[in-house]
């Protein structure tokens, strides 16, 4: 529908409204029949599943541009070649993606229980924080560019960007089954983020921008891929997996929205300076991680040794 819009309202309503309540009707299943699969494996199978997203995006940006500046396809029916790619993935799914574990009869879409579990909304707080944070590298690291440097490098940023979460979400995955667990994985990841966004502050070169792209992108990529692990590890029982990672990716859609929109309205109220939008950003993650930790003392203690 998006390519057959030509107004304001009708490209919110369908790229905004529908497109993203399309996503969350799919994301927070998906997340939740696999974990039903995978026990001691989870976190990887989870962080290969989500290293598809990185695929993507580093595909679709290329097929976009291309189409639409070098086939001379059009907007419109580059949109469309999209959907058509979107419809063709969704179909297997639909066909062999089935939960293993039987739904339950009945029961609240929010499990009340988990606001009396201090884990939970430890870890509830933990990811508002960091995806508060996270996503102002993707959508302002173009414009940066532009502003700041004076390179038009927007594409070719976002490829790295991209590009690099494709390790990002499949490597810390793997370390944390085989020896670290989720939750003490995410703990030095998080920090790192946010020191890596305070240090952006002071890039002052392109170069200086595709390394800050490099690191930040397997971080990021790093975080998205652990948090539905690790939100599995918060819910007691099996069948209420898809309430609990629901609630928390309820939270998290509240910070994504309000997120990058503050980090705009702080590049606007200092006149095009991005300081401020670096320190809310790098603060925010920093602040995740804090949370994170109060999270993994609350389930488990202090140890250093446990298994998170």
């Amino acid at each position: 529908m998006t390519s057959l819009s030509t107004k304001y309202w009708q490209f919110f309503l369908a790229q905004a409204v529908c497109l993203g309540i399309g996503n969350g009707f799919t994301f927070r299943p998906a997340l939740s029949v696999l974990a039903q699969y995978f026990e001691k494996y989870r976190a990887f199978s989870v962080g290969l599943a989500a290293a598809g997203g990185a695929v993507g995006g580093l595909v679709n940006p290329v097929l976009i541009n291309r189409l639409i500046f070098k086939d001379d396809v059009g907007y419109a029916w580059a949109l469309r070649a999209m959907g058509f790619i979107m419809l063709a993935t969704y179909i297997p799914c639909l066909i062999w993606f089935k939960p293993r574990l039987l739904p339950r009869k009945s029961g609240p879409w929010i499990d009340t229980s988990a606001f009396s579990e201090l884990p939970f909304i430890f870890f509830s707080l933990s990811m508002f924080l960091n995806f508060w944070g996270l996503y102002f590298a993707f959508f302002y690291m173009s414009t940066f560019a532009h502003d700041q440097i004076g390179g038009a490098q927007s594409i070719y940023l976002l490829l790295v960007l991209n590009g690099v979460g494709v390790a990002g979400r499949a490597l810390p995955p793997i370390i944390a089954d085989r020896w670290t667990g989720s939750v003490n994985i995410l703990l030095p990841i998080s920090i790192a983020a946010s020191l890596l966004v305070y240090c952006w502050a002071a890039v002052d070169s392109i170069g200086g921008l595709y390394a800050f792209a490099i690191v930040y992108g397997f971080l990021a990529a790093a975080l998205q891929a652990l948090f539905p692990g690790v939100a599995t590890t918060m819910t007691p029982h099996p069948n209420m997996t898809g309430t609990r990672v629901g609630m928390i990716l309820g939270f998290v859609s509240f910070a994504n929205l309000t997120g990058p929109a503050i980090c705009g309205a702080l590049i606007r109220k200092m006149h095009g300076s991005y300081l401020g939008a670096q320190m809310f950003a790098g603060s925010s993650i920093l602040l995740g991680a804090v949370m994170a930790l109060a999270a993994r003392i609350a389930k488990n203690g202090p140890s250093l040794r446990v298994k998170v």
